[in-house]
């Protein structure tokens, strides 16, 4: 494999996803974007990014035109790593001609991270695993 080809790679990458400490900046500075939770009702109910927008993947193309601008980027989220649920998402949304990410790590490390988290009683408060993010710092500096 030539360094181009894996130039093109990574770049690509970058283009179609994101990471939970990028979306969070984006939102803290007021960049205009939909941040779309894939999962179904009970996990939707469980938690979710604050500031998401609950549209299952399976209700993208019958709903997606209704609530989101075409105009507007999209991001989606599922579970976590271990789920594919933001790519297939991801994938609904860009069929609809939508400029679309896919948030990597998910739910689990946009709360993991320490990010606001909500359910359906409100605010949840959790501390930064030190696993995923640097307890005394903004950023990981990646």
């Amino acid at each position: 494999m030539t360094s181009g080809a894996r130039i093109a790679h990574f770049a690509a990458k970058l283009t179609f996803e994101t990471d939970a400490s990028d979306v969070h900046a984006d939102q803290e500075n007021g960049v205009q974007f939909a941040l779309v939770d894939s999962r179904g009702a009970a996990a939707w109910a469980q938690g979710r990014a604050v500031g998401a927008i609950h549209l299952p993947t399976g209700l993208i193309a019958e709903k997606a035109l209704d609530q989101i601008p075409q105009d507007m980027p999209v991001v989606t989220y599922c579970w976590g790593p271990g789920c594919n649920g933001a790519t297939r998402a991801a994938l609904e949304f860009a069929k609809l001609g939508y400029e679309v990410k896919e948030m990597i790590g998910g739910f689990e490390y946009w709360a993991r991270e320490g990010y606001p988290v909500e359910n359906d009683h409100g605010r949840v408060t959790r501390a930064k695993d030190p696993l995923t993010a640097p307890i005394d710092s903004v950023s990981c500096d990646c």
